[in-house]
């Protein structure tokens, strides 16, 4: 299991959302870039970058800071947030994005996953977003009747790489990641499943790789790193010896 440092970004700054609700943000930093080398250099193995503006316009907004951290960095790089047809997919994998995180587009139209594992096998992750087990879509705006290990199975068929599970609840809230949920959902699938939202201390790690064996590939922190309740070079460094 590796350690996941998140970059948000909104109107081109780094920022953390709580509950996912766009008024509720803390800017943490106005230099993106700089900001994913520090990741990098705390011993970062993979960065996770989010869109925040794309999620919920659903068309990319963020490009000139997502190309600066690319360029920046030289770990690989994932990213999700108003991806929603193929050419937005193609454009950012020709940028220099190392794979994409499909949302919205997973629950609405099935097909272009499908179609985008095609095209780019091995370079698409479906990001699904559940409150209550439940998903969630544009921006966690809208709550569906669907749930989240119905459409994991869903998107498993189709070939995805990897799933990354948010708990809404508790994303942003530093209450720690809703493990039980996690686990289950890792156990109904065969492909890696990356855990996200609530990670606020290194006794969180240890929590989910209590749980590793279920098929948790890795955990996305962002807001535990960003306020120093968690040091990434620590988390990083106990997941490596238990490797």
């Amino acid at each position: 299991m590796i350690v996941i440092p998140a970059i948000d970004l909104k109107e081109g700054r780094c920022v953390r959302l709580e509950q996912g609700l766009m008024d509720k943000d803390t800017v943490y930093s106005d230099d993106p870039a700089g900001q994913a080398l520090s990741w990098q250099e705390q011993g970062g193995e993979l960065l996770h970058i989010v869109d925040l503006d794309g999620a919920f316009a659903g068309v990319p907004r963020n490009r000139d800071a997502i190309r600066s951290i690319i360029e920046a960095v030289s770990i690989p790089t994932e990213l999700g947030g108003g991806i929603r047809d193929l050419a937005t997919i193609e454009t950012y994998l020709e940028l220099g994005v190392s794979r994409v995180i499909l949302g919205t587009v997973a629950k609405e139209n099935p097909a272009l996953v499908a179609e985008a594992c095609r095209l780019f096998s091995g370079r698409i992750v479906v990001g699904i977003d559940a409150r209550d087990g439940l998903v969630a879509v544009r921006g966690w705006a809208d709550v569906t009747e669907k749930r989240a290990t119905e459409l994991a199975r869903e998107m498993e068929d189709y070939g995805v790489e990897a799933i990354i599970y948010t708990d809404i609840a508790r994303d942003g809230m530093m209450q720690g990641p809703n493990i039980e949920a996690t686990r289950q959902l890792a156990e109904a699938i065969s492909i890696p499943v990356i855990a996200s939202g609530g990670v606020s201390s290194l006794d969180d790690i240890v929590r989910l790789m209590a749980v590793e064996h279920a098929g948790i590939s890795g955990v996305i922190t962002g807001k535990a790193i960003y306020t120093g309740s968690l040091s990434l070079r620590e988390a990083v460094a106990l997941t490596r010896r238990a490797s």
